[in-house]
């Protein structure tokens, strides 16, 4: 049966969609991480339900907790939208100055100090998301904070990549 043919959803192919490639930014040919979405879970949006690493002559990025400080020191943005782009860039600028890419992130927290605002506000998060890094997504949770370090801060993200 050619692939035309197959009505098959990929949900209904478990074997193929835990390896196949996502769509999106293109990490480096030899990036050793592989996404898993098994089909008997929920399927993922917006994130990768496993991200297996083959370390051998790799290197592990701990990315420390970005939140929408500007180059000043001061938070910038008042809402969760506004902070996680700048947030989301600070946290990429920091993977690039260690040479990494945005499909290198095998692991992303997310902590909002308003999770129910976090809900609400999925879908421009999740453009925003989209446009910064692509749709290779990481192994991602979102944790609510009673706050964060700086005050003001609504949002802190922190990652592991694997360059």
């Amino acid at each position: 049966m050619s692939p035309q043919q197959d009505n098959t959803s990929q949900r209904d192919k478990p074997s193929q969609r835990a390896n196949a490639p996502q769509q999106g930014t293109p990490s480096r040919r030899d990036n050793p991480l592989q996404r898993h979405n098994p089909a008997a879970l929920s399927p993922p949006t917006g994130f990768s339900h496993a991200v297996s690493v083959a370390a051998s002559g790799s290197r592990l990025v701990f990315l420390a907790g970005q939140t929408a400080l500007d180059g000043a020191g001061k938070v910038v943005g008042q809402t969760l939208v506004e902070q996680f782009e700048t947030a989301l860039t600070n946290l990429l600028a920091a993977l690039a100055e260690a040479g990494g890419a945005p499909g290198d992130l095998a692991r992303v927290t997310v902590y909002a100090t308003d999770v129910a605002d976090y809900r609400e506000n999925a879908h421009e998060l999740g453009r925003i998301w989209r446009r910064l890094a692509g749709r290779e997504y990481p192994a991602m949770a979102v944790i609510g904070a009673v706050r964060l370090w700086d005050e003001q801060a609504l949002v802190e993200l922190d990652g592991i990549a694997v360059l």
